[in-house]
């Protein structure tokens, strides 16, 4: 029983439990693709249908992840499945613990507001992206953020990072950047924001007949509920304000 209650892998060659990075990061690569689909259907959409079920994933997988044993997680199971033939890379289960339980956190807090009380808004948005940032930094780069945040509240600094960030060491030739490269990267995505507006004025947009044909609200209640606040108003979200309130 003590076995299935337990946080991390024990290892003869370390003195604190570990995880698998690569399954880990494969884990958080599952969660960034399908949460990406919930929370664009949501934004050009308004329908939180996907939102709410992967949400409800979320919840279940941290909690089984945080609270009873990792290794019996779904989606850690589907990625381990996934990376069985490829070499281990073991990291410390200590701060990987601290950051998921940031995770269960914001699930927590998505189940009350969107699946129990079905609330709309920006608060729903910023904590969409919080976890949609989290989940990117951890599957693409290998950068737990959580865990980074691990050293700042526990005297016992974290061992075993990925990439051995935990050991200061010096950088190789090949991890340095230099100006030059620097400069690519700026000038690449300032070419970007600069075709961004053109491309967008000579693309036809989809005419939005839905909202004309629609039944404006009749109640007091419901017409306060749906008037659009100053900030939408001044930042030109109107309309994406009323397709996220479900006005």
């Amino acid at each position: 029983m003590a076995n299935f209650f337990q946080f991390g892998e024990d290892h003869p060659d370390y003195s604190v439990r570990v995880l698998n990075e690569r399954e880990v990061r494969g884990a958080a690569g599952i969660m960034f693709f399908f949460a990406m689909i919930a929370f664009m259907t949501a934004w050009f959409k308004g329908d939180f249908t996907p939102t709410k079920l992967i949400i409800v994933a979320f919840f279940i997988d941290f909690f089984m992840r945080v609270l009873i044993n990792p290794r019996f997680a779904p989606v850690l199971i589907v990625a381990r499945w996934m990376v069985n033939n490829q070499t281990a890379e073991y990291v410390g289960a200590p701060q990987k613990r601290f950051a998921w339980t940031i995770g269960l956190g914001l699930a927590t807090l998505m189940m009350y507001l969107v699946v129990m009380n079905d609330v709309r808004g920006p608060v729903n948005m910023i904590i969409c992206m919080i976890c949609l940032v989290l989940l990117f930094f951890e599957s693409a780069f290998g950068i737990c953020i959580g865990c980074k945040l691990y050293n700042l509240f526990n005297k016992e600094k974290a061992q075993l990072c990925p990439g051995n960030v935990c050991v200061v060491k010096k950088s190789e030739p090949i991890q340095m950047v230099t100006w030059a490269q620097a400069l690519i990267s700026v000038g690449y995505v300032a070419l970007l924001l600069f075709l961004s507006p053109i491309l967008f004025a000579t693309t036809s947009q989809p005419r939005n007949t839905d909202r004309a044909t629609q039944t404006p609200p009749t109640s007091a209640i419901e017409e306060e509920r749906c008037r659009v606040p100053e900030f939408a108003k001044k930042i030109g979200h109107e309309e994406k304000w009323k397709l996220h309130n479900g006005c």
